[in-house]
C-alpha cells in the first residue's frame, strides 16, 4: 500500500492542509507564510525524499507561533498516519550532519512512544523573521504526534541558520533510515511486543 497521508486542520488561529508521500523523490511545495520554515521544511523533504506539500494561512500578524505549532502537528499526524502499523520499517534512525562549522546529531526511534531530549542553543532570537525558539516548538510538537524518540544535539555550532539547518538535514536522513523497508523483515513488526 502506499505510504501517503493527507491532513486538514482548520482552527481559528491557523488553515492548513498537508499531503506526503514517504517514499517520494523529495518534491517539496510548501507555502506557510513562515519563510525560514519554508526552507527548512525544503530540507526535509528533499534530504529524507519525502515528496511534501504544505499550504498554511496563519494568523502572521500576531506572530509566527501558532502556525509553525499547527504545521508540526499536522506533520506528526501525517507521519503516523502514513506509516501505518510500521510493518516492515527499520524502525530506528540516526544522522550526523556537519554544515559549516556546525555539526547536528539526531537519532530516533519510531516507537509509538514520544519522548525528545533536546540540547541545542542558539545565540539569537530570531533566525530571519522566525524566533528561533520556534524550532524547538516545531520539533518538540512534530516529534510528540507521529510518538517517536527523538535525540537532537549540536555539539558545536555558531550561526543559528546553520544550527537549524543542520538539525533538519540530520532529521530528514534519520527519518528516511528509520522509514525504509527492510526486505528481510517482510511484513514483520519490528518489536518483540508485536505491535508499535
Amino acid at each position: 500500500m502506499p505510504r501517503t497521508a493527507d491532513i486538514t486542520r482548520k482552527t481559528n488561529e491557523t488553515d492548513i492542509t498537508l499531503s506526503l508521500n514517504l517514499d517520494g523523490t523529495g518534491a517539496a511545495d510548501i507555502h506557510t507564510g513562515v519563510g525560514f520554515l519554508d526552507h527548512m521544511l525544503d530540507h526535509l523533504a528533499r534530504h529524507g525524499l519525502i515528496n511534501l506539500s504544505v499550504r498554511a494561512e496563519g494568523d502572521l500578524h500576531i506572530d509566527d507561533h501558532h502556525t509553525v505549532e499547527d504545521i508540526a502537528i499536522c506533520l506528526g499526524e501525517a507521519l503516523e498516519k502514513a506509516l501505518g502499523d510500521k510493518a516492515g520499517i527499520n524502525r530506528y534512525g540516526h544522522a550526523r550532519v556537519p554544515m559549516d562549522e556546525t555539526l547536528a546529531d539526531v537519532t530516533l526511534d519510531l516507537s509509538g512512544r514520544a519522548h525528545v531530549v533536546w540540547d541545542v542553543e542558539f545565540a539569537t532570537g530570531k533566525i530571519g523573521t522566525m524566533d528561533s525558539q520556534l524550532i524547538e516548538e516545531f520539533i518538540v510538537r512534530f516529534a510528540n504526534v507521529a510518538k517517536m524518540n527523538l535525540h537532537v544535539s549540536v555539539p558545536h555550532g555558531r550561526n543559528d541558520h546553520h544550527i537549524a539547518e543542520g538539525i533538519f538535514k540530520a532529521l530528514a536522513r534519520a527519518l528516511r533510515s528509520a522509514m525504509e523497508i527492510d526486505p528481510r523483515r517482510g511484513t514483520q513488526i519490528p518489536s518483540t511486543k508485536g505491535v508499535i
